[in-house]
């Protein structure tokens, strides 16, 4: 999803950094300080308009949340939303992805939350995909060994790929559906995002994949 930079955007993220990171080496190993209370950490890389991720917060106060997103409006988008619920255990980060090493200390998250990323379906950019090798790579070194990856995607290519290169990192898969909303037990626990309640009303299947990273692939 691309946005125009809207002019209100960039001064709402300014004037709220109490909720809004834009700085994130400054908290490597140091996130708990953002929290009132010390918690188990997850993530959610590409957080979009914040839907999924401030849905979590509401779900499971027992946790910490970080929200990702590089694109300056739609992480604004989301700071509007979190400055009306002002959720204690949920932190914004507008930043880039793809560095989650240089923000995160070694063993520092719970689990990472991927959630209908751009697949970039040309081959030329397999490695701007957020499943790609050396994004896992990063995702290991900073998650704990018993953290779980969880990926959803509408996209079938996407989902084939990613399959194969988790499998290829030597990552254990805890599940795999090949149609989320058709598994009753596993959907009763399931948190939507904006684009999985659009493309499940159109009756698209959502493809979801739970998986960890071994010994051999931390």
């Amino acid at each position: 999803m691309r946005l125009r930079n809207k002019p209100w955007a960039e001064p709402l993220i300014k004037a709220n950094p109490e909720w809004i990171v834009t700085d994130p080496e400054k908290y490597q190993g140091k996130w708990q300080e953002r929290f009132p209370k010390v918690a188990p950490l997850y993530i959610e890389v590409g957080m979009g308009k914040g839907g999924f991720v401030l849905a979590m917060a509401q779900k499971y106060p027992e946790r910490n949340f970080v929200g990702i997103e590089l694109q300056t409006t739609i992480a604004a988008i989301a700071l509007k939303k979190q400055l009306e619920l002002k959720l204690p255990n949920l932190q914004l980060l507008r930043a880039n992805g793809g560095e989650l090493s240089e923000y995160f200390a070694a063993n520092e998250v719970s689990g990472i939350y991927l959630n209908f990323s751009d697949p970039w379906p040309k081959k030329r950019q397999a490695k701007r995909r957020l499943t790609y090798p050396t994004f896992l790579k990063q995702y290991a070194q900073v998650m704990q060994a018993d953290g779980l990856l969880e990926f959803k995607t509408d996209n079938r290519g996407l989902f084939e790929y990613s399959l194969v290169t988790m499998n290829n990192y030597g990552m254990d898969f805890a599940g795999v559906y090949l149609d989320l909303h058709q598994d009753l037990e596993k959907n009763a626990e399931n948190v939507m995002t904006e684009y999985e309640e659009k493309f499940s009303q159109k009756g698209q299947p959502i493809y979801k994949v739970e998986a960890a990273f071994t010994k051999a692939s931390h």
